[in-house]
């Protein structure tokens, strides 16, 4: 098998990931998923499931994505990858507008005409979604997932594992908790703890996250 990437997830956000790659030059080699029915997305083999990452590493292959959506999820497959000798590459869209001072994890995925400003850091594993903006001094953690067209004001705060829905937006300086999720359209104007689902504008808090989202 050639040289390329690999990529866990075989679903729709794969499919923008193998874009992604391929726009910068990166090949994927093969995709590993929970369905391993044979098949191909994009033109890229579904090989097996994650048990095939053993096989794949055998072949030389170190290079990984983890295209999953769910956060929890996609921070545990990647620790499983890493424990079998993988590394964990970027997926940036060329057209995504980075700051040289901005500084982004590994695993992260930065998808087409996103902006993120100065100074701005972003943990592993992160999604920052199609056409999102994140300002200055922003911090990302790790496995959370700001969604598409969202927009963070300077020096907002993402806690690990929290989910911004479609058009979220946060102003100046909040924080938003881990495992938080902020509904489509949420304008977040205060803090908002761990785990809490909050909607609407301004976004106020529904209920509490119980377990792992599926």
């Amino acid at each position: 098998m050639t040289a390329g990437v690999v990529i866990i997830g075989g679903g729709g956000h794969a499919k923008v990931v193998i874009e992604s790659l391929r726009a910068t030059g990166e090949s994927v080699a093969a995709i590993v998923d929970a369905d391993p029915t044979p098949r191909a997305v994009l033109g890229v083999p579904v090989v097996g499931d994650d048990l095939a990452l053993g096989d794949l590493r055998g072949q030389g292959l170190s290079k990984l994505f983890v295209a999953i959506g769910d956060n929890r999820l996609r921070q545990k497959l990647a620790g499983k990858a890493r424990e079998q000798g993988f590394s964990l590459v970027n997926a940036v869209h060329p057209s995504a507008v980075i700051s040289p001072s901005a500084r982004l994890g590994v695993g992260v995925a930065v998808m087409a005409g996103v902006a993120i400003n100065a100074k701005t850091r972003v943990e592993d594993l992160a999604i920052i979604n199609t056409g999102a903006v994140v300002d200055h001094d922003c911090r990302l953690g790790e496995a959370c997932h700001v969604g598409p067209a969202s927009a963070l004001a300077g020096g907002v705060s993402v806690g690990a594992r929290a989910f911004l829905g479609v058009g979220a937006r946060a102003i100046p300086g909040v924080a938003i908790g881990a495992d938080a999720i902020v509904g489509a359209g949420g304008v977040v104007v205060r803090d908002l703890p761990d785990g809490v689902l909050a909607v609407g504008v301004p976004a106020r808090i529904k209920g509490q996250i119980k377990g792992e989202r599926s």
